[in-house]
């Protein structure tokens, strides 16, 4: 009976110190160095950072943040460009040659983000639920999101959604229901071919769409000049 009670005690006080001690945070890694990146791509082509309009001359751009014209009311970018890892310009392509067969084509508001810009957004943001977390950082800064609309091919007018681009508006989730009959239609129908390859809507906004592989990608903080 001793000898049980002596095992129990044992095992309950390295539970009880297992339970106290830390668990240590694991390092957020950041790919700042140029020549680090230059690396990764010679091991892995998958990991360049693809200017999109370049791959895919068609494509419209309205890269907000090369403006005033955002949330922040101010230019974050230097250089008007998007950039995306090479598998999601790869998904991109066969997007928008699908829709181009139906008279609709895409517009990019944003593709890579550099860590830099993403820590300076979550600094200013009144609502932190439509910023990534600098803790974790964003799959924007892992060149593997683009936040994107339709637009009609024969206007080159952006399509009816439920609401404008980086709106904070409820009506920006993905599957909010109290919209027209006509943005649902609409917003749905880019969820829907977005999916098709690989890129997956996030809840809280109908723009923004993560490439599946994503975790595979490292944080990256290089400016689009050095691109």
């Amino acid at each position: 009976m001793k000898v049980s009670c002596l095992i129990f005690f044992v095992l309950f006080s390295l539970f009880a110190i297992a339970q106290s001690t830390p668990i240590p945070k694991k390092k957020l890694v950041v790919v700042s160095s140029y020549n680090q990146y230059l690396t990764s791509i010679k091991t892995n082509s998958d990991n360049e950072l693809i200017e999109i309009k370049k791959a895919i001359p068609n494509i419209k751009l309205d890269i907000r943040y090369a403006t005033n014209n955002n949330f922040m009311q101010q230019v974050m970018y230097k250089q008007a460009r998007a950039f995306a890892r090479k598998p999601v310009v790869e998904s991109l392509k066969k997007i928008q040659k699908e829709l181009n067969k139906k008279g609709y084509g895409l517009k990019i508001f944003d593709g890579y983000r550099p860590y830099a810009v993403t820590v300076e957004f979550y600094k200013k943001a009144s609502d932190k639920n439509f910023v990534a977390n600098p803790s974790k950082g964003s799959k924007h800064n892992r060149g593997c999101a683009v936040d994107l609309t339709l637009i009609d091919l024969k206007t080159g007018k952006e399509i009816t959604m439920p609401t404008p681009y980086d709106s904070f508006l409820a009506a920006a989730a993905a599957k909010y229901k109290n919209v027209s009959p006509e943005a649902k239609k609409n917003r749905d129908f880019l969820i829907a071919i977005m999916g098709k390859y690989q890129m997956n809507v996030l809840e809280n906004e109908w723009w923004h769409y993560d490439f599946s592989g994503w975790k595979k990608f490292d944080l990256m903080d290089i400016p689009f000049e050095k691109l």
